[in-house]
């Protein structure tokens, strides 16, 4: 083969990464592809900015259309962000032949179907594993390692710096608002941390792999979002108590061809393997109908892990080239979505009721999960001498959405409920 060229949309932290390894590992990259692989071209904001890699000067440029538009560039690798302006420069390339390479979630899980539908037609290669968890390779495991088998859920902690926050306030009993301004000190979280604490970011990761997951097309606008900037020290201790590790987590099952998908603060059982996982790790559970239980932990972020898997995309797709199937390995989604309903998603619940301290008032709240049809697991009441309220913590057993939503309204409607201080789903 001729040597392969790549041009490279973007010089950040991951950018760096991809061109320390494509010319660090030349001779392993060659010995696996029959061919060296180059990067011909660097798309960069200031051409004249220090960087912390020696550059060839003469590979910068400042205009993307220079390298969408060189017909020398075999593979375009993404990792500079955006979405609009960025599908543009894509879908240009796809019409001229090139393969694509992309970390970009927000770009995949917005418009993966139609980036995907031109690669196929244009028999380009577009592929994307560093765009979920960093360095953990969960894409490729899931169009190919799960081939056969049928999955039923997928659950993770697809987001580093919520699980870094969590785990500090968990550990170190530290408030939220510590230890987010810590991260953003530590640089794991942005200036304006909206997108990872309101559980955006995680959205966005499980609408790719519940649509690789469930071979089905699966919008941003299917994934029921909450994030973590309303749990409490509280909340943490109390689960503490009760055996459980509070995570976020992004949850998809799917269940006789129905599917639902969500992210939010959970309770999870402490003897379950992602309850182990903490700091800026990331992990992913995988449940298929023939292989049982699977889990693939590692750094979700970071310049050398994520651009392992960006360079390891290229291998593929160079490796693609020399078969002559590029275009031909897309991952179809032929199922239809069908999401469940809030009678059919079920699971248990954790409650946090901050009540009236009188006899009686148990015996009431016991009557509302009865008339719900929701069954209680565990009761636990702290202890609070002298006062006129108190708190009680209950633990049901599996119940459907719909079912415990009702047990909220009525909730509110009774007088020796005076607030409903907390409600997590619980796993494990």
């Amino acid at each position: 083969m001729k040597p392969v060229k790549v041009g490279l949309l973007g010089l950040g932290t991951v950018g760096t990464g991809v061109v320390r390894i494509v010319e660090g590992h030349q001779e392993d990259l060659s010995n696996q592809v029959g061919s060296s692989i180059s990067i011909a071209q660097i798309l960069v904001k200031d051409r004249t900015k220090s960087r912390n890699i020696p550059v060839d000067a003469s590979k910068l440029t400042e205009d993307p259309w220079d390298i969408v538009r060189n017909p020398e560039i075999d593979v375009i690798v993404e990792v500079m962000g955006g979405i609009t302006q960025t599908k543009e420069y894509i879908l240009e390339a796809l019409e001229r032949g090139k393969h694509i390479v992309t970390a970009n979630k927000d770009l995949m899980a917005l418009h993966g179907p139609e980036i995907l539908a031109k690669a196929r037609e244009k028999g380009c290669d577009v592929l994307y594993e560093a765009s979920v968890a960093g360095g953990i390779p969960i894409i490729r495991t899931l169009i190919e390692g799960f081939s056969s088998d049928r999955i039923t859920k997928i659950m993770g902690i697809v987001n580093g710096t919520t699980n870094y926050i969590l785990t500090k306030m968990t550990q170190e009993g530290a408030a939220y608002s510590d230890v987010l301004k810590e991260a953003q000190e530590l640089g794991y979280a942005e200036s304006d941390p909206t997108s990872d604490v309101e559980g955006l970011d995680a959205a966005r990761k499980m609408t790719i792999l519940s649509t690789l997951g469930f071979r089905a097309n699966v919008s941003l606008d299917n994934v029921s979002t909450k994030g973590i900037s309303n749990v409490t020290q509280e909340d943490i201790q109390y689960a503490k108590r009760l055996g459980y590790e509070v995570k976020l987590l992004g949850i998809a099952e799917r269940q006789d061809d129905f599917i639902s998908v969500s992210v939010q603060p959970t309770m999870i059982k402490q003897t379950h393997p992602i309850a182990s996982v903490n700091g800026v790790f990331n992990a992913v559970y995988v449940h298929g109908e023939a292989v049982g239980e699977t889990m693939f932990y590692g750094p979700g972020a970071g310049e050398m892990p994520t651009a392992t898997s960006v360079v390891a995309d290229i291998v593929a797709v160079v490796k693609n080239m020399k078969l002559g199937v590029n275009g031909r390995q897309a991952q179809l989604s032929y199922n239809v979505v069908k999401l469940k309903t809030d009678e059919q998603i079920a699971s248990k619940f954790f409650l946090l009721l901050h009540v009236e301290d009188r006899a009686g008032v148990l015996a009431q709240i016991a009557q509302v999960f009865s008339d719900c049809d929701v069954s209680i697991e565990s009761v636990m009441q702290p202890t609070t001498p002298h006062k006129s309220s108190t708190e009680i913590i209950i633990i049901t057993h599996e119940a459907s959405k719909a079912a415990m939503n009702n047990v909220l309204k009525a909730f509110e409607g009774l007088a020796a409920v005076r607030k409903i201080k907390s409600v997590y789903r619980v796993e494990g």
